[in-house]
């Protein structure tokens, strides 16, 4: 199965949710939740899952639960299919 990594830089309690941005194999993400009792965290995979089209349960959180720097690892992806997926969706807005 293939598993990919992803470092996200994330602005929690903007005007609405969005992909900012790629700089390098740095995604940065704003959402309108705020960084309370995980809050923000949960509402990235869910985001990240619609954009990437897979289930969240397909996505975890692997570091920096408290901190806006986050890295998720991604199920079921190839490093490849996983920035062309989010290129794709950055191209759209």
């Amino acid at each position: 199965m293939d598993q990919s990594r992803l470092r996200v830089k994330l602005n929690p309690r903007s005007s609405r949710d969005r992909l900012v941005g790629r700089l390098g194999d740095l995604l940065k993400v704003n959402l309108t939740s705020p960084p309370v009792d995980g809050q923000a965290n949960q509402a990235l995979i869910k985001f990240l899952a619609k954009i990437l089209k897979l289930a969240p349960s397909s996505l975890s959180l692997a570091q920096g639960a408290s901190s806006r720097d986050k890295l998720i690892v991604v199920n079921g992806l190839s490093p490849e299919e996983l920035w062309a997926r989010l290129d794709r969706a950055l191209d759209k807005k």
